[in-house]
């Protein structure tokens, strides 16, 4: 199965982009990510690592 996907694939113009646009957009997203943990402030975590435990958390106002 794997022999008929892979030729289809290989007939197609143009499909050797997809790949690279898939890893760009993989690498990009978690370089943001990890900068987006070093630079936030750790009250942030740690206020919302306690929103499970918040009573109020559940009160609607």
């Amino acid at each position: 199965m794997l022999k008929f996907i892979k030729h289809h694939m290989e007939t197609i113009a143009g499909i050797d982009i997809y790949p690279l646009i898939s890893l760009v957009i993989f690498f990009v997203f978690f370089v943001g990510l990890t900068i987006y943990v070093f630079k936030t402030d750790k009250k942030v975590f740690d206020k919302i690592s306690n929103i499970p435990l918040d009573s109020n958390s559940t009160d609607h106002e």
